[in-house]
């Protein structure tokens, strides 16, 4: 890491453009689940009835509103996130997707991203979404394991789970799914195992979670009164990590965000988006957005509730309920937060410009203990500071003063 003197010089006025080193991306939210996992804190919900035509107009007009705020825009990703995407209609998406391509220009090489479960009702859609347009699915797999499959409160078997892999696979570019570890009982042995197992499916990108006990969820509420048993220890859990790390990279699975483990070229270009602190449009109840707009930074927040929001947008053609100017200091903050996730860093030219001051960061120390890498171009984060990241998030930004 250079010395404070070798850092790049700030420049007098904060790049008003800064977003577009990280891009320019769309999330969609649909907030329906066939049931609420007793782990998630996501804003999920279950209905016994879906008006999928008001659901449309409404996700229909807040293109419209928000395309015209940002036209002219190149548009690189879009992500169905939720809840379950995978239970809107095909024609729902492909009228969502319609809509999207007429309002912003689309790169070349665009990634459309749909979120979906590994039931054989879900899977068997997978080709009307194809059709729309989806050229990658994330799969909700979670483990590969019965029992822990009913410990977590999912729906599908593992049979079911492989079964929606294959034919996953056979119809998208791109394949991506999710596994929860350190789960209840759960050994070093049987997730090197299963991992190994999952790693053999030939999926290109993978999202490895580690189990964390949320307030407000039915695991956090079951922790309360003692009864969530077996939960991995903090030395276990740490085993769990590492092992994750090393059994990934020998299979050719670069760890490029704390959390997730892609073949290269096969990253999530969507969630980069975030992590390299782009602009992104959110759309539906309790999604939130970046935009930078008039030189501005504005963060952007729905409603949670599902129906209020529809109302909302119903009307009065608007689906925020806030939208707040991030000061600059905030922004180096997220910068902060969300960048050094990345296995790369970010580029020390554009932390100056935000207005980061390595010598209040006391770099040298860090470098010292190993956690922060030397390099002159960029600030990362070592294999051995990643397990601390967040300790290293709070020194780094101590003593920062405000930023005008």
């Amino acid at each position: 890491m250079p010395s404070p003197s070798l850092w790049p010089a700030a420049l007098p006025d904060p790049a008003l453009e800064d977003w577009r080193h990280g891009g320019f991306g769309l999330y969609l939210h649909w907030p329906f689940c066939q049931s609420k996992c007793p782990y998630c804190d996501f804003n999920s919900h279950v209905v016994s009835h879906i008006d999928e035509a008001r659901w449309k107009a409404a996700y229909l007009s807040e293109i419209d509103r928000l395309g015209a705020e940002t036209k002219g825009r190149v548009l690189q990703s879009v992500f169905f996130g939720g809840g379950t995407p995978s239970m809107m209609s095909p024609d729902l998406i492909d009228a969502i997707l319609r809509r999207i391509r007429a309002t912003w220009p689309m790169a070349n090489d665009a990634e459309i991203t749909l979120e979906a479960n590994p039931t054989s009702v879900e899977a068997g859609r997978f080709a009307g979404y194809s059709d729309a347009g989806v050229n990658r699915v994330s799969l909700g797999v979670q483990a590969l394991n019965d029992d822990d499959l009913r410990r977590l409160g999912r729906m599908h078997s593992t049979a079911e789970a492989m079964a929606a892999f294959d034919i996953a696979r056979n119809i998208f570019d791109r394949v991506s799914f999710d596994l929860i570890y350190a789960r209840q009982g759960q050994t070093l042995a049987e997730w090197t195992s299963e991992l190994s197992r999952a790693l053999s499916m030939a999926v290109d990108h993978l999202s490895l979670y580690q189990l964390t006990v949320e307030d407000g969820t039915v695991f956090g509420a079951r922790a309360t009164l003692g009864q969530l048993h077996d939960l991995p220890d903090e030395d276990l859990g740490a085993d769990l990590y590492l092992a994750t790390q090393e059994i990934c990279a020998d299979a050719g699975y670069v760890g490029y965000e704390i959390s997730n483990h892609a073949r290269p070229g096969a990253e999530s270009r969507h969630n980069c988006i975030y992590w390299q602190s782009g602009d992104y449009i959110g759309i539906g109840p309790g999604a939130q957005g970046r935009l930078t707009l008039d030189g501005s930074r504005w963060g952007t927040s729905t409603s949670l509730a599902p129906l209020p929001w529809l109302a909302q947008v119903e009307r009065t053609g608007r689906g925020e309920i806030e939208r707040e100017a991030i000061t600059r200091t905030d922004q180096l903050t997220e910068m902060l937060l969300m960048g050094l996730r990345l296995r790369d860093g970010l580029s020390t030219s554009r932390l100056a410009t935000a207005g980061f001051d390595p010598a209040a960061a006391q770099l040298a120390d860090l470098i010292e203990l190993g956690l922060i890498a030397e390099d002159p171009d960029r600030l990362r984060v070592t294999d051995a500071g990643r397990p601390v990241l967040n300790g290293i998030l709070r020194r780094l930004l101590a003593n920062q003063s405000p930023v005008n």
